[in-house]
């Protein structure tokens, strides 16, 4: 039970560094399928108060850290009329 109460309160709660719009939520989501294009089977929620949820199911599907996919989600976000990712 220690080990377990140990655990409990030393986990650490990380909220992702950015927000969607429903207009930037969907603008994102075109973008990050047209680079990875095997993540179009998957089903993908990019919806506006649930970013965190998303990091974490990219970081498992893409294999990569945190820093990366948010990297990745910011510069889709920083020009969302652009083409590029």
């Amino acid at each position: 039970m220690c080990c377990f109460f140990f655990y409990f309160c030393s986990k650490e709660i990380i909220m992702a560094s950015f927000t969607f719009t429903p207009e930037s939520a969907e603008r994102v989501k075109i973008k990050v399928l047209r680079k990875y294009r095997d993540l179009a089977k998957e089903n993908l929620q990019f919806v506006p108060g649930q970013e965190e949820q998303l990091v974490e199911q990219l970081m498992e599907l893409l294999k990569r850290d945190r820093a990366y996919v948010e990297f990745t989600i910011k510069k889709g976000l920083a020009d969302p009329e652009g083409n590029r990712l």
